[in-house]
């Protein structure tokens, strides 16, 4: 266990025993109280968001002590595809389910409708490795040269064009991304296609779209390979950079640092994707935003789950765990462990039609 995660479990214990036991009307008709629920809960997906996870999972466990809960953080495309197979009861996923997946998962749910909720929101850091040099201003055109392996050199011209005070030695540039299918990948990616159209033409994607540099599993594993590599540089939830360097992002005239404040802006600011179900909050994150404080490069980590469960029990305990995740102590112990973003009350009070709504066939 943590020391992050020990300093907060009594306010994740606390915040829990304040919730509603996730069995109301519209449960189905489930039980009343929370010393009923029992049997398991199991969520895969996102490694993003493993450190709130932890702390929810122990807010939800000390309220629920029956239940059985498990998440296993094997990357957003592995949870959505447990999800839509049956294996997990929800999924963690930085990427909202795409069309194909969307009716994979509608014939997965009994009554046909999935939830996708925008429970965790957390800036990208772009993360280095590079003595002396604790923070730099990039452009989006100079972080997709980058990773594109265009500039391969930290004094190249246009990394000094933009940091005068900085002293950039001629150090190779190791670009570092994940190898497995990730929604942080895909959130990166559609940045720089968005943001620098003219060097970056790949298409946004889970998996890494192109050949060269080096890849680890995971958010930690990426974290690791930079730590242990000067001149590295990757992507990765800013909640995970730890002591390494961290890029300020060219949002118009200015340069952004990631923080939870300018992510959670950036969110409350950009658009629903159209076309989708009642209880499906997927949202298009606007990368071109030039609003002051706003930081562009941010994943939305999704909860995806059914509006309608096959088995009372696993509606019942999805409900519970939904209903702790969104509320104030929930989202306040996982930013205390985790550094993400809380939701607006705004995220809160949709998520909550879609968590009321959760039941059982029959």
């Amino acid at each position: 266990m943590s020391a992050s995660l020990a300093a907060v479990l009594a306010l994740a214990a606390c915040g829990a025993s304040n919730e509603d036991s996730g069995s109301d009307s519209g449960s189905g008709g489930g039980s009343d109280s929370a010393a009923e629920l029992s049997g398991s809960l199991v969520g895969a997906g996102a490694s993003s968001q493993q450190s709130a996870m932890e702390a929810w999972q122990a807010g939800f466990e000390g309220e629920y002590p029956d239940v059985q809960f498990s998440y296993a953080p094997e990357g957003s495309g592995a949870g959505r595809e447990q999800f839509i197979n049956g294996s997990a009861d929800f999924a963690g996923s930085d990427a909202a389910l795409d069309e194909e997946e969307l009716t994979a998962a509608s014939e997965r749910c009994a009554g046909g409708e999935v939830f996708e909720l925008p429970n965790y929101i957390s800036p990208i850091a772009v993360a280095f490795n590079l003595e002396g040099v604790d923070e730099l201003n990039l452009t989006p055109a100079t972080i997709a040269n980058i990773f594109n392996g265009t500039i391969t050199t930290w004094n190249d011209p246009a990394i000094a064009a933009d940091n005068a005070d900085a002293t950039l030695p001629a150090t190779a540039i190791t670009p570092v991304h994940r190898a497995d299918d990730s929604g942080t990948t895909e959130n990166f990616t559609d940045y720089l296609h968005q943001a620098a159209a003219d060097v970056w033409t790949a298409e946004p994607d889970g998996v890494w779209p192109l050949e060269g540099g080096e890849s680890a599993q995971g958010t930690s594993g990426v974290i690791e390979v930079v730590t242990n590599t000067v001149g590295a540089i990757t992507y990765a939830d800013a909640s995970r950079a730890g002591d390494l360097g961290v890029a300020n992002v060219a949002v118009g005239s200015d340069f952004v640092a990631p923080s939870p404040e300018a992510a959670a802006a950036v969110v409350e600011n950009s658009p629903a994707v159209e076309g989708r179900g009642e209880y499906d909050f997927a949202i298009e994150v606007n990368r071109l935003t030039e609003g002051t404080g706003e930081y562009p490069v941010v994943l939305v980590s999704y909860h995806i789950g059914c509006v309608e469960y096959d088995d009372q029990e696993k509606a019942d305990n999805v409900k519970a765990f939904m209903n702790y995740v969104i509320s104030e102590d929930g989202q306040a112990t996982a930013a205390e462990n985790a550094g993400n973003a809380q939701i607006s009350d705004t995220l809160r009070e949709q998520a909550q039609g879609a968590v009321d709504a959760i039941t059982a066939a029959g």
